[in-house]
């Protein structure tokens, strides 16, 4: 009516939050962020759900590691278990292991131990034999076979009257053999030493032909050094015996001392198997020099690390310049990769036998994180001194922004799904896992697990609890299941005023709930401390809930939702309202 005053109706509107991005930890952070999260996961994105049940496979003593094959290795109170079963590698010394596979065969660092999964054999990846008794000396082809006759001067023999003439007359002697063709004597190119020693069956046992060893306590000095067994043979009827080159002037017999031949492996920072090779990396003193190098086993064979016959399938070495301790290696995309904290070295394997080294300035691994590398759909993710990498052979990207300004340090890794699994302590000395959702780029908190080691076999992330010791399924598989998973959301700030004087005058969060579950909210005002229960929500059955609850006036405010059981988020809206009069 005219001369009445007017009195505005209130206007409402909605801010609808339906998309949940998982865990950021800054002052500010976008809608659908989280400032902590404790055991929830991106499986059900873009929904806010809980991880899933973990299993409990096993209660370990002494874990030394764990390895993904066909079926699950690890390493428990000294003993190497395959398939759930002891294998006879039950001596192995305390402490964290480096297993690496190659082929059938598990090789297990520092002990230089080896495991066939095929065929159950194990045993010394090294060899170490000392005679005993007189060692005989004597002339022969690489087959092992000795020369009938053999003359030494400086004056050539008929033909015919002996099958090797050492020639003596000039600054060194030569090995000759008759040629028809030539009509005369030719240089024989390379002559061979067989050493036979009074021990039955013992070299066959440790050696092979084609390995590479070092010899010493020769008295035909020719015979000692780095050398390359081209036959052997003996057995517990017959004596040992090997064949090296050499160039004897006469057969000779030594009688006193020990004659000891060792298959050696260099000492190894790290360890990693990549295109039928074994390849590894040390920093220090090997026990006779300081080296910075880079090592592979020879081609197909893990037990050979100084085979060198001037062949593509030799092993090798190579020197680096960079400074500093290796962190850590890996097999990226068939490429050996090596790291220290500030550079990158990438190997070329060449089919020729000259492998090349590259070296890029950057961040590297962060010392005492080389358990972090790891390969999610094709990108390598480790831990930086100062950040997550993901690295594709160019530079690497930071990936870990939403884990703020924290520090993180002795970070160990796993990967499952197209998910980055990533446990590490902060400065204060407390450890978190965190969750890396590849596809999504988001990051879930989920607990406080210290991991000792991941390991991935078929459907299924396998975990070492570095604390409890246990070997958990983190997919929950197999084991026994945990009966619930507790957890927690707490949200960014939200302003209770909004321009054009709106306010938020209620909350409505949609979500679904699996029998017994339960779901309680908390408010914080003004960063007081003090979280208020504002709801609580407790399913007898299944079904689809709607939560509303009212805020008190505020400047700001945070949300924390703390659940029980399974339970997923839909959205939370917030109800604005603005009332003015005309």
């Amino acid at each position: 009516m005219k001369g009445l005053p007017r009195i505005g109706v209130n206007g409402t509107s909605r801010i609808m939050t339906d998309v949940f991005n998982g865990y950021h930890n800054a002052l500010k952070i976008s809608d659908g962020e989280w400032q902590y999260t404790e055991n929830l996961s991106t499986r059900n994105y873009p929904m806010l759900s809980p991880r899933g049940l973990r299993g409990t496979v096993g209660q370990l003593v002494d874990p030394g590691g764990l390895l993904e094959k066909d079926a699950l290795a690890y390493v428990d109170n000294g003993t190497l278990y395959y398939n759930d079963l002891a294998t006879g590698l039950n001596t192995l010394s305390s402490g964290e292991k480096k297993m690496v596979s190659m082929g059938a065969v598990l090789c297990i660092w520092p002990d230089k131990k080896y495991y066939n999964t095929a065929d159950g054999t194990f045993g010394s990846m090294e060899a170490d034999f000392s005679s005993t008794g007189n060692v005989e000396y004597r002339m022969c082809r690489s087959d092992g076979s000795e020369y009938s006759s053999v003359s030494t001067g400086s004056t050539a023999p008929a033909q015919g009257s002996c099958e090797v003439w050492i020639d003596t007359s000039g600054s060194s002697p030569a090995a000759m053999e008759w040629s028809t063709s030539e009509g005369g004597w030719t240089l024989i190119p390379a002559m061979f030493t067989k050493l036979k020693f009074s021990s039955m069956g013992q070299i066959p046992q440790q050696f092979k032909a084609n390995d590479g060893v070092s010899i010493s306590g020769a008295d035909f000095e020719d015979a000692n050094g780095e050398k390359v067994i081209y036959s052997l043979g003996g057995s517990e009827e017959n004596n040992d015996w090997i064949v090296v080159v050499g160039m004897l002037e006469s057969n000779m017999t030594q009688t006193t001392g020990s004659v000891r031949i060792q298959r050696k492996i260099p000492p190894m920072d790290f360890v990693i198997e990549c295109q039928n090779r074994l390849w590894g990396c040390f920093y220090g003193n090997d026990g006779t020099q300081n080296v910075n190098e880079i090592y592979c086993s020879a081609l197909g064979d893990f037990r050979n690390w100084r085979q060198y016959q001037g062949l593509s399938t030799d092993s090798w070495a190579a020197s680096v310049g960079s400074d500093g301790v290796w962190t850590g290696a890996v097999n990226y995309l068939g490429h050996p990769v090596f790291f220290k904290e500030n550079v990158i070295h990438r190997v070329t394997i060449s089919s020729v036998g000259a492998h090349q080294i590259d070296e890029t300035i950057c961040r590297g691994v962060q010392k005492g994180s080389s358990k972090s590398l790891q390969v999610v759909n094709e990108t390598l993710f480790y831990k930086s001194r100062y950040d997550v990498c993901a690295w594709q052979g160019g530079f690497p990207e930071s990936a870990s922004e939403a884990l703020g300004d924290k520090r993180y340090f002795e970070a160990v890794a796993g990967a499952f799904g197209g998910r980055y699994y990533v446990s590490m302590k902060d400065e204060s000395n407390a450890w978190t896992l965190f969750c890396y959702d590849i596809a999504r780029g988001i990051w879930m908190r989920e607990d406080a697990l210290h991991a000792f080691c991941f390991a991935k076999v078929d459907d299924e992330l396998y975990c070492v609890d570095a604390d409890s010791k246990k070997l958990l399924a983190l997919n929950g598989t197999t084991g026994t299941l945990e009966s619930v998973v507790s957890w927690e959301a707490v949200s960014g700030i939200q302003y209770y005023e909004y321009p054009d004087k709106k306010y938020i005058s209620r909350f409505n969060i949609r979500l679904s709930m699996d029998e017994g579950a339960s779901v309680t909210v908390y408010l914080q005002y003004d960063s007081d401390g003090v979280w208020i229960p504002s709801g609580l929500v407790q399913r007898t059955g299944t079904g689809t809930v709607t939560i509303p609850f009212r805020p008190r006036r505020c400047d700001h405010m945070q949300i924390k939702l703390e659940g029980r059981g399974n339970a997923r988020i839909f959205s939370i809206a917030r109800i604005l309202e603005v009332s003015s009069d005309r």
